[in-house]
């Protein structure tokens, strides 16, 4: 571990020194969104060789390179609830390293390697901690329409997606191992309307060097909309498919084939916020039908014209829960594959079977410095069913208790941009535990987080 800090830590000195005052566009999310094409004819700075290397005599062939280091902290105590569980600590790491082969205006292929390591922690690393050298993306791209209105392309190969607000498909950019997965996608965009189709499968994680295997069987189908309105807002309309041979719910383990029609309205700007999202889910579960659904609403209001530009924000979920365990049905909902961070930077309770109330404010103390705080109070939908991890995975049963408020969640984060490239993170969560928790933990208490995490990408 040592060597790879070492690392770390010179190349963001190194890479810090070199990017100051040079050309850096907004990095994304996904990376491979990015478009450095306009460098064709720039300066010939570190940077923009980096970003724009020619591999042909007329420009129309050429690299773009980039990655990322992000070094994090994480405390924990009494994680589980269990009294005396003590402190726990977790020192996570990520690198990333991609290259991006643009071959005239019609093909590319882009690749990328990550690495996610974990050290400290008395009970070794989670799934979502840990995946010492994967290849992450590998995909070719040709573009059938490249027009600046009108663009129509097919990827194939492995790659990360990440729609809407990441309740139900996300990259996961909160842990340290991000999602990703093997398939095709063709993707339309206009400048009003887009849509993409896909057919994939996703891979079985472990924590070594290139040893994730592949279901060799479709796991995540559908295609995901936006509809923009000018002025009024847009839409996102999608359908999603999934299968799991050894799904797990308190009902029990079986097949799960499910399918989920949902549809989004989302609309920023003018001080108002507004994000909601309502899905259905229907399906089978082993014999038994699925017959769950879920919504969601965020109302907010920014203040622009007052000082630090307070945002005030109201989230509010209804995630359906089973409702006689042993029945053969299920109403349990299935998030898919969300995003953990969506209750918290640390959650301990996932989306299903969950009520949640939801006020935050959020702070520009200056153009770099954002605070913010969230209070979460949570019940169960269902008292007939338990609560399940933020990944979605069962958790613990909940038959036993006829209680529903499980718990709240005290929060306070800060976020500080040094610019584009340098940025850093902390923040702290309490978790007050309810007449739920208190039923199913014979010796419980109250859990902590806090964590610290500095990221740097170039």
């Amino acid at each position: 571990m040592k060597v790879y800090l070492r690392l770390a830590i010179l190349m963001v000195l190194c890479f810090c020194g070199l990017t100051a005052n040079v050309y850096a566009q907004g990095i994304k999310l996904m990376r491979y969104d990015e478009d450095y094409s306009n460098l064709k004819d720039s300066s010939r700075n570190f940077y923009n060789v980096l970003k724009f290397l020619p591999f042909s005599a007329d420009r129309k062939i050429y690299f773009t390179f980039g990655g990322e280091v992000r070094e994090e902290f994480g405390g924990k105590i009494n994680e589980d609830w269990v009294k005396d569980q003590g402190f726990n600590y977790s020192i996570l790491q990520r690198y990333a390293l991609y290259a991006d082969l643009n071959i005239g205006e019609r093909l590319r292929v882009f690749a990328q390697l990550n690495s996610a390591l974990e050290s400290g922690s008395k009970y070794g690393p989670a799934p979502v901690d840990e995946d010492q050298l994967a290849v992450q993306n590998l995909f070719a791209e040709y573009r059938m329409i490249n027009q600046p209105e009108n663009k129509l392309a097919l990827r194939v190969g492995r790659q990360e997606i990440n729609y809407g607000s990441g309740r139900l498909i996300s990259v996961r950019e909160g842990t340290t191992v991000r999602l990703y997965f093997t398939g095709a996608k063709v993707m339309y965009s206009s400048p009003k309307f887009s849509i993409d189709a896909f057919v994939l499968e996703s891979d079985e994680v472990n924590f070594g060097i290139f040893d994730n295997r592949p279901s060799h069987q479709a796991n995540l189908w559908g295609a995901y909309s936006n509809l923009i309105i000018p002025k009024g807002g847009n839409f996102d309309f999608y359908y999603l498919g999934i299968r799991r041979d050894q799904a797990r719910f308190e009902e029990g383990i079986e097949k799960e084939l499910r399918h989920t029609l949902a549809m989004r309205y989302w609309k920023g700007g003018g001080g108002f916020i507004y994000n909601i999202e309502a899905a259905y889910q229907l399906g089978k579960f082993g014999p038994g039908n699925i017959d769950a659904w879920t919504t969601a609403i965020e109302l907010g209001y920014v203040f622009d014209d007052l000082r630090f530009k307070p945002s005030v924000n109201l989230r509010n979920d209804y995630i359906s829960g089973d409702q006689k365990v042993g029945d053969g049905k299920l109403q349990t909902f299935n998030p898919l594959f969300p995003r953990g961070g969506y209750f918290g930077f640390n959650p301990l309770i996932g989306p299903s079977n969950l009520i949640d109330l939801h006020p935050y404010i959020t702070l520009a103390l200056t153009g770099k410095l954002t605070v913010q705080t969230d209070v979460v109070f949570n019940w169960r939908y269902s008292v007939n069913d338990g609560i399940y991890r933020p990944s979605g995975n069962f958790n613990a049963a909940g038959s036993i208790s006829n209680h529903r408020f499980i718990g709240t969640t005290y929060l306070l984060s800060a976020d500080y941009s040094f610019n584009k490239h340098l940025s850093f993170s902390c923040g702290g969560q309490y978790f007050k535990v309810g007449r739920f928790i208190k039923d199913i933990v014979p010796l419980w208490d109250n859990s902590q987080f806090f964590n610290a995490q500095v990221s740097f990408k170039f």
